[in-house]
């Protein structure tokens, strides 16, 4: 038996507790306000929201209620890659500079070729320098003026305005690896160059419209911000609300949409690129997407395997008892994280950014929703 929304709803005795559960933490850490899906067995089988979107007005924050989702855009910009892959136009194994308009070479390796399977994995040797990334790339009010190729050919170029040696490390590409933002921004706009399509037009046409996700886009100016929420930043135990913002390096961080529309998007890739009956991507695309690149024959030198692995811009998380993606940015917290079998998953937005010794407490809120889907699955089978 298939249960609706509703029915489970009906049947499950624990909905107030998850309620009571989550108020409490809201209350305690002073988030103000968040959604969840759970998905159980490749469907939405309970979604909600609490507490306000807009503090000042009241309005409350539902799962319809837009916001950006940080690095969890990473995997919009890995669905991207592979359906690029998919029509024959990349290649994850090909050099990166057989696709760019420059060419990029670490300077401690400049024989050695980079890879998109590099970028996807962050293993490239190329990294984010702080705190250029942080203070830099950030517009509070706008989206970025800056295109994004002149950014990367500043940053990767020798005589650049933002280049440094700095930018790369001193790791051969596949040996070591350091999560990059810059390296996700470099992945999105070699999809940008070899398909024609600025990234917002290539995910619309192939990912957002056939998965019906109205509501989701990568800029502000492309997004109905009366849906958005405000962001909040909580200091020295005070909560205040803080700028929207745009960011030059968008394919690492910039899709804008609410919990609805990424449960869809999150369906398609547990469900080996099929939603309600539409194959959205080929099975194998998303499967090599999600396949476990490392192992212990194949692996950098800083990873254990089986307790942190990688898929195309897609990683286990948690000590590896989770697979997705999760994302932290001012005044955003996401999670899309499933167990490793793709049977509970949750999709969880948060528009308040806590310091850093409360972090715990979206990871607390996370995991009671977690348990909570497993308790409506077990129900689920028990009433079959």
């Amino acid at each position: 038996m298939v249960f609706t929304i509703s029915v489970y709803a009906q049947r499950n005795a624990g909905s107030n507790n998850i309620d009571s559960l989550i108020g409490k933490k809201m209350s305690e850490s002073g988030i103000v306000g968040l959604a969840a899906a759970i998905i159980v067995d490749k469907k939405v089988v309970w979604k909600k929201g609490y507490g306000f979107s807009d503090k000042q007005t009241g309005a409350t924050f539902t799962t319809s209620t837009l916001m950006n989702i940080a690095s969890v855009s990473k995997t919009v910009t890995g669905a991207c890659l592979m359906k690029a892959v998919e029509q024959g136009k990349i290649s994850l194994d090909d050099d990166i500079n057989s696709y760019l308009p420059f060419k990029i070479h670490n300077p401690y390796f400049a024989e050695e070729k980079i890879t998109l399977r590099n970028l996807s994995t962050h293993t490239s040797g190329l990294t984010d320098r702080y705190p250029f990334y942080t203070d830099s790339l950030y517009f509070n009010g706008k989206d970025s003026p800056e295109a994004l190729g002149d950014f990367l050919k500043n940053y990767f170029i020798p005589g650049g305005k933002y280049y440094s040696k700095e930018n790369f490390l001193n790791h051969k590409p596949g040996t070591f690896r350091e999560y990059s933002n810059i390296g996700a921004a470099l992945a999105g706009y070699i999809v940008e160059v070899r398909t024609g399509l600025k990234l917002n037009e290539y995910s619309k046409n192939y990912l957002f419209d056939p998965l019906k996700m109205e509501d989701t886009g990568w800029f502000m100016a492309e997004v109905n911000l009366k849906k958005h929420t405000k962001l909040y930043e909580k200091q020295d135990d005070k909560v205040r609300e803080i700028p929207l913002y745009g960011c030059t390096t968008y394919p690492d961080g910039g899709v804008r949409t609410s919990v609805d529309n990424l449960s869809k998007f999150f369906i398609c890739l547990l469900n080996n690129g099929k939603f309600k009956n539409r194959q959205i991507l080929k099975a194998e695309t998303v499967k090599e997407m999600l396949r476990f690149q490392f192992n212990d024959a194949n692996k950098p030198e800083n990873v254990k395997p089986q307790s942190l692995n990688s898929g195309i811009f897609w990683a286990t998380k948690m000590g590896g008892t989770r697979i997705g993606h999760n994302g932290s940015d001012p005044g955003v917290r996401v999670f899309m994280l499933s167990d490793l079998k793709k049977e509970v998953g949750v999709v969880l937005f948060m528009n308040t950014s806590l310091s850093e010794k409360e972090e715990n407490k979206f990871f607390e809120i996370y995991e009671d929703l977690y348990q909570y889907g497993v308790k409506l699955k077990n129900k689920d089978i028990r009433n079959r």
